[in-house]
């Protein structure tokens, strides 16, 4: 099996997306360190809460500082774009954190959006790991982040209609319709409860699971007190869960 280097967590708003992509970031910030970058794909722009990062600017401020300015074409072109990204990036414990921001708005031209996305395309190479918390689906990673991902990991919890939501943004980010290269999709369950009917359910909309998320009392208390989950015990049911995860995209974790 080909080395897989960039993760994305995709799904519908509430399925602990960002909880696992931060639990990603960590653990392998942790093994790794100083080799993992984590971007923030999701115009919520939760994960600088949840790593407990502070992040002055993202890719959507300096966008909108270059669509003002004459010569952006040339600043763009001149320099390596890479390095205006190196200016915006946070800092953690072991990783650097780019923040995406808001989705463009009319009136910002497409070369600086290309030239943007390359950007970012190249910065990651200086990285080990890639960990991306997207939105729902993968039309968004290819428009603003980066044009394949080695895993895709997909959110759902135990309802059928989010199964059947999981197995949606599956179908389209295998068929290739968005012009992202993804070589391994799987699906991630939330809040999974031990008495629920698991494989029927599953059998129905046919996809593979990578892992299970319990629901965890800790999880919830550092959600409420807006808590960075890198503060979170490891010992804890979620960071567990998401190890085995780990293990089982990356069997040498």
């Amino acid at each position: 099996m080909e080395k897989i280097k960039s993760i994305a967590v995709t799904g519908k708003g509430g399925t602990g997306k960002t909880v696992v992509s931060t639990l990603l970031i960590r653990l392998l910030a942790d093994r790794f360190p100083g080799r993992v970058l984590a971007i923030d794909a999701d115009s919520a722009m939760s994960l600088c809460y949840t790593t407990g990062l502070k992040v002055d600017k993202t890719v959507s401020n300096l966008r909108a500082e270059l669509v003002g300015m004459r010569d952006a074409r040339d600043k763009l072109n001149n320099g390596p774009t890479k390095d205006l990204m190196r200016g915006i990036l946070a800092h953690g414990k072991g990783f650097d954190l780019l923040t995406m921001g808001r989705p463009e708005e009319p009136g910002c031209f497409c070369a600086c959006n290309e030239l943007l996305r390359f950007g970012i395309d190249t910065l990651a190479g200086d990285y080990d790991y890639v960990v991306v918390d997207g939105e729902a689906g993968p039309e968004q990673l290819n428009r603003r982040v980066m044009k394949s991902v080695d895993c895709l990991l997909v959110m759902a919890d135990m309802s059928a209609r989010s199964l059947q939501t999981a197995a949606g943004i599956i179908a389209v980010a295998t068929a290739g319709e968005n012009n992202i290269d993804v070589k391994m999709t799987g699906l991630v369950l939330n809040r999974v409860r031990n008495d629920q009917p698991k494989e029927e359910l599953l059998k129905k909309v046919g996809l593979e699971v990578f892992g299970e998320l319990p629901e965890d009392a800790d999880v919830n208390k550092y959600d409420r007190e807006n808590t960075s989950l890198f503060e979170l015990p490891l010992e804890s049911a979620c960071p567990q869960a998401v190890k085995a995860i780990l293990k089982k995209i990356i069997p040498e974790f």
